[in-house]
């Protein structure tokens, strides 16, 4: 299975990246940018044929390593292989 994980500065958390592209693409001339938030996405092969124990395995992956929660949100998606 594929997990993927995507992980966000939780809202009122500053991000310098998020304002940089923001910035950089009113720079380049795309007007009506509002707020840019960057995150990450990480992409997990699984070898785990339960959808619902993959999506558990992946969210403790997230809760352990890929996501500071004290900063951080994160959601998971599952696909079948």
């Amino acid at each position: 299975m594929k997990a993927t994980v995507t992980v966000m500065l939780k809202p009122g958390v500053l991000d310098p990246q998020g304002k940089a592209i923001g910035h950089a693409l009113a720079t380049l001339g795309f007007a009506g940018v509002g707020e840019v938030r960057a995150g990450k996405v990480i992409e997990l092969e699984l070898k785990e044929s339960d959808p619902a124990r993959a999506r558990a395995v992946a969210e403790e992956m997230a809760r352990k390593l890929l996501a500071n929660t004290v900063i951080e949100s994160f959601r998971v998606a599952v696909e079948g292989a």
